[in-house]
C-alpha cells in the first residue's frame, strides 16, 4: 500500500481552519456574550444576565469549531465565524456610539 502525499496547500487550509476555529471561534463567542448580556439586562439583574450570557457563549464557541471544519472552503470557515462576530460586536458597542462618547 503506499502512503498517500498530502501537499502544503491541504496543511494550510486545515491550518487556516484551525485558527478560525479557535480565534474567530473565540471573537464569535465574546461578541455574542457582550450582545446578550446587554439584551439579558433589559429584563433581570445585570449579573445574572453576565452570567447567563457567558454560559451561552461557551456553547456557541463549541459550534463555531465545528462550523470551522465542515464548512466546504476555508474562506468559508473564516466568513462563517468573523461576520458574525462583526455583526454581535457591532450591536453590542451601537449603546455606547448612539450616546456619542466624546
Amino acid at each position: 500500500m503506499k502512503a498517500a502525499r498530502v501537499d502544503w496547500r491541504y496543511r494550510l487550509g486545515v491550518t487556516s481552519r484551525a485558527v478560525a476555529a479557535i480565534g474567530g471561534g473565540y471573537a464569535l463567542a465574546a461578541g455574542f456574550a457582550a450582545a446578550l448580556s446587554l439584551a439579558l439586562a433589559q429584563c433581570m439583574p445585570r449579573v445574572e444576565a453576565v452570567l447567563a450570557a457567558t454560559m451561552l457563549a461557551w456553547l456557541v464557541y463549541a459550534i463555531a469549531a465545528g462550523w470551522a471544519f465542515y464548512a466546504r472552503t476555508a474562506w468559508g470557515a473564516w466568513g462563517g465565524t468573523l461576520l458574525p462576530a462583526l455583526v454581535l460586536g457591532a450591536c453590542a458597542m451601537a449603546p455606547q456610539w448612539m450616546r456619542g462618547a466624546p
